[in-house]
């Protein structure tokens, strides 16, 4: 017979004094478009900026581990036993394939660089983590990032209790005077800028692109205003053959620039393997060493290592490629420059605006993301009546901002989306813009 004595269990207390970056709608935003989602499937989204589901159905991770298995015996002189043991171990928290990795840079974008300059990371998230976490070492450090800017590199250096600034981004990119003078206002404040975050090459959530003397102009202000450059490289494999740039770590001769790579656009994103280029010396009380050093002792503590065998899948999906980045990046290329004409040319044929409408569609020449100013607020209330009525998602541009500059924007994802979905997704975009927002 069960006893009904026991004493009530005392209250739940609920838990008071956690991190204050835990309210910030920046580490929330993500999930909210999840859950949106989720309650309407039958939506078409353009809000996620993951890629295309048909480009992994030809994913083979068995054949790719087996080719780097092969390397590991015949490269680096490994026994079979030994090399199939690399992948079930830890492993070092450096990264296991990081002379494939550092091969491809400097084969296809001229980054030169040694092996042990790179820190194979779990996606390009952790990098930025990582690299902040230990360039970041005053109160008065202060990061710069264009705004609008990637949610991610915001939501990290809010986790980390760095001040962040937003400088504007123009079509070619960052406002390098606005920058300059966030340098001296900072200096003036007893502070410095320390680093400063750009995505050279078709930036999320903005699309921008920073042409040749920008990209030239930047590097000498990091050099006359002594900061490192945080460059992101996710999108510019999209580039036209015809119209890809060199990234800004190919001309870093004063080695300004921190290079973050992701394989989650060109291999894929199941893998969350990415990595990061710190080839600056550091000086110790044990010598001198790399960035890339203290940053492979930053992880150990907090990832300890990235899965060697998800690094052993990424390895071989570059080896069957021929080593190269842009040949493993190239059929992807091509459907993403295909989906983003796609896009424009439908909003271009059902907005049919004018002036007089209010509403402005920018043009990027890659990446994943178009964006559309409204005269009205775009906020979650507008992104409900959007989903229920219209059966069309998009993503509101505030969370991506550091002020209220975005509270009249959305994005658009092209990525993930069939060129069926693209179009009727854009006329149902058209009609609530007619009903909802042009009335």
């Amino acid at each position: 017979m069960a006893r009904t004595d026991r004493p009530a269990p005392p209250p739940v207390r609920e838990l008071d004094g956690l991190h204050g970056s835990l309210d910030d709608p920046v580490l929330r935003s993500i999930g909210f478009l999840n859950e949106v989602m989720s309650r309407y499937p039958d939506a078409i989204s353009f809000a996620p900026g993951a890629p295309h589901p048909d480009l992994l159905t030809d994913v083979e991770p068995r054949a790719y581990v087996d080719r780097f298995l092969d390397h590991l015996v015949q490269e680096r002189g490994l026994k079979p036993r030994d090399a199939r043991r690399a992948l079930y171990e830890y492993g070092p928290s450096r990264g296991l394939v990081n002379d494939i990795v550092a091969a491809a840079l400097r084969r296809d974008h001229g980054i030169d660089v040694p092996d042990r300059a790179l820190v194979i990371t779990v996606g390009a998230q952790e990098a930025m983590l990582l690299t902040l976490r230990a360039l970041f070492g005053s109160a008065t450090d202060r990061l710069a990032v264009a705004s609008p800017s990637f949610v991610g590199i915001v939501g990290a250096a809010r986790l980390l209790d760095i001040e962040v600034i937003g400088v504007e981004e123009t079509h070619d990119g960052l406002d390098l005077a606005a920058l300059a003078a966030e340098c001296a206002a900072a200096r003036r404040a007893g502070g410095r800028i320390r680093a400063c975050y750009v995505a050279p090459d078709f930036a999320n959530p903005a699309g921008s692109r920073m042409p040749p003397v920008n990209r030239r102009r930047l590097l000498a202000l990091a050099e006359r205003e002594d900061f490192l450059v945080l460059e992101d490289n996710a999108y510019g494999f999209t580039a036209a053959p015809h119209d890809a740039l060199p990234p800004l770590k190919a001309e870093d001769p004063g080695r300004r620039v921190v290079h973050i790579g992701t394989f989650a656009k060109v291999g894929f994103p199941g893998a969350r393997v990415g990595y990061v280029v710190a080839d600056q010396p550091v000086a110790t009380s044990a010598g001198s060493v790399l960035l890339a050093d203290e940053l492979a002792a930053v992880k150990s503590v907090v990832t300890v290592n990235t899965s060697p065998l998800t690094q052993a899948v990424v390895g071989g999906m570059l080896l069957e490629h021929g080593g190269s980045l842009r040949e493993l990046g190239r059929r992807k290329a091509e459907l993403y420059r295909r989906n983003l004409r796609l896009l424009t040319d439908a909003l271009d044929r059902h907005l049919d605006l004018g002036p007089a409408d209010g509403i402005h569609v920018n043009r990027p020449e890659g990446g994943f993301f178009v964006l559309m100013r409204l005269p009205v607020r775009v906020d979650t209330a507008l992104l409900e009546t959007s989903a229920a009525r219209y059966g069309v998602l998009w993503t509101p541009m505030a969370p991506f901002h550091l002020t209220e500059a975005g509270a009249d924007q959305l994005r658009l994802s092209c990525s993930y989306l069939d060129p069926r979905q693209i179009e009727t997704g854009v006329r149902r975009l058209a009609d609530f813009l007619r009903n909802e927002v042009s009335a």
